[in-house]
């Protein structure tokens, strides 16, 4: 996998994780968490977060 599909891969799956953070009506914990985790990878990876959340 080339550097490009990783950040891609990990994009896709934080848009995913906050898509379902907003159509969450109580409070999850390991959704935070996984979240949380995905953020480091964006930030490790040069990528801003804040450009992908809803």
């Amino acid at each position: 996998m080339s550097e490009n599909e990783l950040k891609q891969v990990t994009i896709d799956y934080y848009v995913n994780l906050q898509r379902i953070k907003k159509a969450e009506t109580g409070n999850n914990p390991e959704l935070d968490y996984q979240i949380r985790v995905v953020k480091n990878k964006l930030a490790s990876l040069g990528i801003p977060s804040e450009e992908y959340e809803m």
